[in-house]
C-alpha cells in the first residue's frame, strides 16, 4: 500500500476490502487506480471487482493466493511493443491464459494549472514511449515512473504546477487534476493486448477461432528455429506472433514466445505442436482460449 501516492491509497484500501469479501469476483491489475488496466477490467467484465496491485508480480501472486480469480495483464502494444516481460512470468507463475481482451488507448497531459508551462512529464515507460514524438516536439522531459494512474497521483501529491502526468482521463478525474492536452498517443492505432491469467485452465470447446500460446527453446544447432517452425508451415497453421528472448544468461539458449491460431485438439495443430517438440529442448504450453479480435485487422 505505501508503494503507492497517497491521494491514490484510499482508493487502492477500497478495492482490497472489496476483493478480500469476495474473491471469486476479483480481477487483479497492475497500477493504480484510473490506469489503463483498471479500465480494461472493467471494460471486459463489468461486474468484477477490481483489485489494484503495484507490480505485474504482485497481480500473478494475488491470484496464486487465492485473493483475486484472475488477474488481467497487458502484453503487446502496437506503437510501442512487448509491454510486460510475459514469456519470464508466465512459466514460473504456474498460471494459465484464460482469454484476451484488446483496448484502443487513449492519453491525455493532466497537471495542477492549466495555464502553466509544463517542463516534465511522469508516466510508465510503455505511455512515455507511445507519445514520445508528442512529447519530444514541445519539449517536455519524459520521466518514468511505474504506472500511469500512479503517476497522476503523484502530480497531486508534490503539488508542483510545472510538472504533469501523462494518463488516462479516468485518472485526471480520481485525482483531481485539470486536462492540458488530449489524444496524446503518435498514431490513432494505438492499441493494447490484454491477457487474463487464471489459477486453472478450463476446457475450451466450441467453433472457436481459438488462440494457443506457448514458449519453447530450441537445441543450438544450425537451422534450428527452421526446423522447430517447419510444422506450422507444413500443417497450414498461422503464426500471429513470435519473439525471441535470451534465458539462462550465457547467450546460447534462445527462447521464443509464440501465437498460433488454432486448438491443440485440432488434427493440423497437434501435428504442428508434435514436430516442434521433436526439434525444440522443451516446450510450453501457456494457455488455449477465444480469439478476442482477427489477426491481421
Amino acid at each position: 500500500m505505501e508503494n503507492y501516492p497517497v491521494p491514490a491509497r484510499a482508493r487502492v484500501a477500497a478495492m482490497d476490502a472489496a476483493a478480500a469479501a469476495e474473491p471469486a469476483r476479483a480481477i487483479a491489475f497492475q497500477g493504480a487506480p484510473g490506469c489503463n488496466s483498471h479500465i480494461a477490467v472493467t471494460e471486459a467484465f463489468p461486474d468484477a471487482l477490481p483489485l489494484a496491485c503495484f507490480s505485474f508480480e504482485d497481480a500473478i501472486d494475488a491470484v496464486k493466493d487465492g485473493r483475486a480469480d484472475r488477474a488481467l495483464i497487458p502484453i503487446e502494444n502496437s506503437l510501442h511493443g512487448r509491454v510486460a516481460d510475459i514469456h519470464f512470468l508466465l512459466p514460473e507463475s504456474g498460471l494459465a491464459i484464460t482469454g484476451e481482451h484488446f483496448m484502443p488507448i487513449r492519453y491525455c497531459l493532466m497537471g495542477l494549472d492549466a495555464g502553466a508551462t509544463i517542463t516534465e512529464a511522469l508516466s510508465h515507460p510503455q505511455a512515455l514511449g507511445q507519445c514520445r514524438r508528442w512529447l519530444r516536439a514541445r519539449g517536455i522531459k519524459p520521466v518514468s515512473y511505474p504506472d500511469t494512474a500512479g503517476a497522476a497521483a503523484r502530480i497531486a501529491e508534490i503539488g508542483e504546477p510545472s510538472f504533469a502526468a501523462l494518463a488516462p482521463r479516468l485518472a485526471a478525474e480520481m485525482y483531481d487534476l485539470a486536462i492540458l492536452e488530449e489524444g496524446l498517443e503518435d498514431a490513432d492505432h494505438n492499441m493494447t493486448r490484454f491477457v487474463l491469467l487464471a489459477r486453472d485452465a478450463p476446457a475450451v470447446a466450441g467453433p472457436g477461432p481459438f488462440v494457443t500460446t506457448f514458449t519453447f527453446e530450441v537445441n543450438n544447432v544450425p537451422a534450428a528455429l527452421y526446423k522447430a517452425l517447419g510444422g506450422f508451415a507444413t500443417n497450414g497453421v498461422n503464426m500471429t506472433k513470435l519473439e525471441s528472448y535470451q534465458s539462462g544468461g550465457s547467450f546460447a539458449a534462445t527462447g521464443f514466445f509464440c501465437d498460433i491460431e488454432g486448438h491443440p485438439d485440432e488434427a493440423p495443430v497437434r501435428r504442428a505442436l508434435e514436430e516442434l517438440a521433436f526439434h525444440t529442448k522443451w516446450v510450453r504450453r501457456l494457455g488455449t482460449y477465444p480469439q478476442a479480435r482477427a489477426r491481421g485487422v
